[in-house]
Parts: C-alpha cells; structure tokens; sequence
C-alpha cells in the first residue's frame, strides 16, 4: 500500500513553480508524488539560504523510474 512506503527524493527544485513542472512530469508517468519544503519560502516566495527549495519525493519502488524520466529530454517536435 502507498501509505506504508518509503518516499525518497528524487529531486530538489528551486521554488513551487518548478517543483509543480517536475511533479506533473511524474505524475504523467503514473508515479506518486509528494513535495516537501519549509512554508516561510512559499510564504515570501524566496529562495535565500535555501527557503525556496522544495523536496520532490517519490515512493522508493519508483525512484529508479522517476529518475529515468527526469532525465529524459524533449524536442519541440515530440510534444507537438
């Protein structure tokens, strides 16, 4: 079950916006997402002594699938 894995992060963006890109790329996927970060960096919406980082995390039986798939590229051309 989901709730009984272990969540691992896959991946640190800098600021919501980003993180909220690579989270929809995971979850196109079909890979569970959870994202972790200090709430005074959304709040301020900095990223000084990194406030403005946000933890991408998956379940650990996906982590190996989720890095293959950031780590994939696209050209304008595939998404069209």
């Amino acid at each position: 079950m989901i709730h009984d894995e272990k969540w691992r992060v896959v991946c640190v963006a800098s600021g919501m916006i980003n993180a909220h890109i690579i989270e929809g790329r995971l979850k196109a996927e079909g890979i569970a997402t959870r994202l972790s970060y200090e709430i005074a960096g959304v709040l301020y919406a900095t990223t000084v002594d990194g406030l403005g980082e946000v933890k991408i995390l998956v379940p650990e039986t996906d982590l190996e699938r989720a890095q293959k798939a950031l780590e994939q590229s696209y050209k304008d051309d595939d998404l069209s």
